[in-house]
């Protein structure tokens, strides 16, 4: 959708601009458009008949640049996709939630010192979006709505960076949550041992 939805915007228009407008918007954040996958993204979408190669210049040494246009198909497709994405949510996947479900797993010095340093890591993601924000507003580089944007993906880096110092200081202050420690508390035991003794403890 952002490859299409670009090209429709700016039309016609060679894959370098292309590029260069979605790192301006700093995309390769927020929604994982890698700069070395959006020439490939171009020649598919060209494929499967969504864009259409206009043009195919080269000036002196430098590599050909071909220009794109978005079809009627792909007219039809972006106002699809870009209406699904309004108008449902979907549930964002990090696999780091798939880690901290065996937290048991890992010593609490480590746990803690982790759920730190992905705290440190979330910091300084903020603070460098919030730094090209800046130099981005004073050269009028970025669309007004894409830094309305990026301060959803600040408020949810700085909910999850407090959320990471907390449950780290939980670890450290002997909260009890690893197997050994919750032997006798309701429903761990059970879990563990499966179904067979929870319904032999019930009856």
């Amino acid at each position: 959708m952002m490859i299409l939805g670009l090209v429709r915007w700016m039309q016609p228009v060679h894959g370098y601009d292309v590029r260069r407008e979605l790192l301006s918007w700093s995309a390769d954040r927020w929604a994982n458009v890698q700069p070395g996958s959006i020439y490939h993204a171009l020649r598919k979408l060209t494929e499967e008949g969504l864009l259409r190669a206009v043009a195919t210049e080269q000036v002196g040494a430098r590599p050909a640049r071909t220009t794109y246009e978005v079809t009627p198909k792909g007219e039809d497709e972006f106002e699809t996709l870009l209406r699904n994405l309004w108008w449902n949510f979907s549930e964002p996947i990090d696999p780091f939630t798939a880690a901290f479900s065996f937290l048991p797993a890992m010593p609490r010095p480590e746990a803690a010192a982790a759920l730190r340093n992905r705290a440190n890591l979330l910091r300084a993601g903020i603070e460098s979006m919030r730094a090209s924000l800046g130099s981005d507003w004073v050269r009028n580089t970025k669309p007004v709505h894409v830094s309305w944007m990026s301060e959803l993906w600040s408020a949810r880096a700085e909910a999850e960076m407090t959320w990471c110092e907390r449950i780290a200081e939980r670890i450290e202050s002997g909260v009890s949550y690893l197997p050994a420690e919750l032997e006798n508390t309701e429903g761990w035991s059970g879990w563990r041992e499966g179904d067979g003794r929870r319904e032999a403890r019930q009856e």
